[in-house]
């Protein structure tokens, strides 16, 4: 499993063959003005809720591309009476894709799309791939659902939203690490706006002093688990 950090809460990920997009928000984002999503590739696209930092590039790249919208019922409804392919989902369901098993699981946020349509209740993934586990939380507080995830899923990897104000902080995070069971940690939504700029150094020095991992990428750098 490859990802692929593409700025704010963009994340590519590529299981074997099969390419994902997840919260497409990047010709909005000044600070990925390198990254051209007319070369990205996408099989499918997982919507954590319909903020426009995280659905701006959608009809772009599925028209483009044919992509499956992953997302809750509202916003994968949305899409499809535009004419995109999609697949609804809800809390607590899953569904055996060619990648994985993915799980729509609780976030605490709001969701609405640009143009005022309601975008259901926002929500996060967990993705079992044949080999690796990982936790996309979307945009969410500390929330004690976190806890459920283990109990089905063990993690390699939790993806954790760390700027503050419209998420969880650093300091949250790290207790949803715990909460998860997952002391590998990328971390994203940050530095996108002035109201989420973080201190690198300190958010990785914070969770190195609890004993774990926290990886922040630069918009384009990829890992693999």
């Amino acid at each position: 499993m490859k990802i692929t950090f593409y700025g704010h809460a963009c994340l590519g990920i590529e299981v074997g063959e099969v390419s994902i997009l997840v919260d497409p928000f990047i010709t909005g984002n000044p600070k990925a003005s390198h990254i051209n999503i007319d070369t990205l590739k996408a099989d499918f696209i997982l919507l954590t809720h319909a903020h426009q930092d995280h659905v701006l590039d959608v009809e772009a790249i599925a028209k483009r591309t044919d992509a499956v919208i992953v997302s809750n019922f509202e916003i994968a409804s949305y899409y499809g009476n535009k004419g995109f392919s999609y697949h609804p989902m809800n809390h607590g369901g899953s569904w055996d894709f060619e990648f994985g098993t993915v799980k729509y699981v609780n976030a605490l946020h709001t969701s609405s799309f640009p143009d005022g349509t309601y975008g259901g209740q926002p929500g996060g993934f967990v993705i079992e791939g044949e080999r690796k586990n990982i936790y996309i939380a979307g945009d969410t507080a500390l929330t004690m659902d976190m806890k459920l995830i283990p109990m089905r899923t063990q993690l390699d990897l939790a993806i954790l939203p760390i700027g503050s104000n419209f998420t969880m902080d650093v300091e949250d995070a790290i207790i949803a690490s715990d909460f998860v069971q997952c002391d590998k940690i990328l971390g994203y939504h940050f530095d996108t706006f002035g109201y989420i700029e973080i201190n690198h150094d300190d958010a990785k020095r914070k969770f190195f002093d609890k004993n774990k991992d926290l990886m922040l990428l630069e918009i384009g750098e990829s890992i693999e688990l």
